[in-house]
């Protein structure tokens, strides 16, 4: 059988020509991808920048959806996710995108990041933990660090919360010696309270080596001393804190005093809160004062005195109230009466108030109950911020 090259030559221009077609509707199917992709992404920014977030994870869906191999859309969603509150699919777009093998190394950390963020705000810290672990050497370390500092205060676990705080400040993110005296007398205190004063008492004199400004350690050495019937060496410590960080002494003002009779050290407690005094007029130390100087013999009227001279240097209520509950009225009949309105006038006044975020209580904290902020309760009343 003879083999016709005619066919040949007829087959070629025509696989041309089908080649060509085909080509061409690839590419038109291409472009119309590529067009309605970013159209997509773009349509759920606008909705993003209304604050129409419904609107904008549909959206990004559809645009997920018609490129699924780009990433950045993955990380907007997630994040919508996240802002609404739907951490756990926030967690599986996250999770597979660190299941990608094309994700190039800052995206696969970045998603490290995001996914160590869902679990932080979905509470499951035990997850965020170990998300937050797997960031260190990456450029997320400090932000997973202070993260993680978080979790460990939060749980209580103040010796990885040490390790994590030390390690920040051997890096260079800031001055974390105040708050490392704070883990190291949490860490004291849960030992004192087993019974281990000795280990306790140990503890707390490393506190005062690592940050001998820092006015917890002494503070918490004196109770601790006292509990254990060294009221000497109490009543000495609290001598060092009022030389050291004077501006603590309103704090310890109350304990000093009473320290200080138990010792018979009446005149050096007294000059001691005279000094402190002079230099930082305080209700509290002027209520030790006045209670010294009774137990030291002085006349009610002559210790009450001190009111009114505190009184002449600034206004008080509270002074004012402490005078008139010593004084004799003209119409006595009516004097509780006015007291009570008194002291429930200088109640709120008698508080100790938050730098931080403004939440009142009615004793001093180290670690504010509403913003977890650390030392950001001042020594003084509100009376006299």
């Amino acid at each position: 059988m003879d083999f016709d090259l005619s066919w040949i030559l007829l087959g070629l221009p025509l696989a041309f020509v089908l080649g060509w077609v085909a080509s061409r509707f690839d590419l038109r199917q291409l472009r119309m991808e590529n067009r309605q992709a970013p159209k997509a992404y773009f349509r759920g920014l606008n909705f993003l920048l209304n604050e129409q977030q419904d609107k904008a994870i549909d959206a990004f869906i559809e645009a997920v959806q018609n490129d699924p191999d780009t990433s950045e859309l993955h990380f907007a969603l997630g994040n919508l996710f996240r802002r609404r509150g739907e951490y756990e699919r926030a967690v599986r777009v996250h999770e597979h995108l660190l299941s990608r093998g094309d994700l190039t190394r800052t995206d696969r950390e970045r998603a490290q990041h995001a996914l160590a963020l869902d679990f932080l705000k979905a509470g499951l810290l035990d997850r965020a933990e170990d998300a937050l672990s797997k960031l260190e050497g990456t450029p997320f370390e400090g932000q997973a660090r202070l993260a993680l500092l978080a979790i460990y205060e939060r749980s209580r676990d103040w010796a990885h919360a040490a390790t994590i705080a030390q390690k920040l400040q051997t890096s260079g993110e800031g001055n974390f010696s105040g708050r490392l005296a704070h883990y190291v007398c949490e860490e004291a205190a849960t030992l004192a309270a087993a019974g281990r004063h000795a280990d306790a008492l140990a503890l707390l004199e490393q506190a005062i080596a690592q940050a001998p400004q820092a006015p917890r350690p002494r503070i918490d050495l004196a109770t601790l001393r006292h509990v254990n019937g060294d009221a000497d060496g109490a009543f000495k410590t609290l001598q060092d804190l009022a030389r050291e960080t004077p501006g603590a002494v309103p704090l310890v003002a109350a304990r000093l005093a009473q320290l200080a009779a138990d010792v018979q050290r009446l005149a050096k407690a007294l000059t001691l809160l005279k000094d402190s005094y002079a230099q930082a007029p305080s209700l509290d130390v002027l209520e030790a004062i006045v209670s010294l100087q009774t137990a030291a013999g002085a006349s009610s009227e002559s210790a009450r005195e001190w009111y009114v001279h505190h009184l002449e240097r600034e206004p008080s209520l509270v002074a004012a109230a402490k005078w008139i509950a010593g004084e004799k009225l003209e119409h006595e009949q009516f004097h509780p009466q006015v007291q009570r309105a008194l002291d429930h006038a200088v109640r709120p006044l008698t508080r100790y108030r938050c730098a931080a975020c403004g939440f009142e209580a009615k004793q001093h904290f180290w670690q504010c109950p509403g913003c977890q902020a650390w030392d950001s309760y001042p020594a003084r009343r509100v009376e006299e911020i």
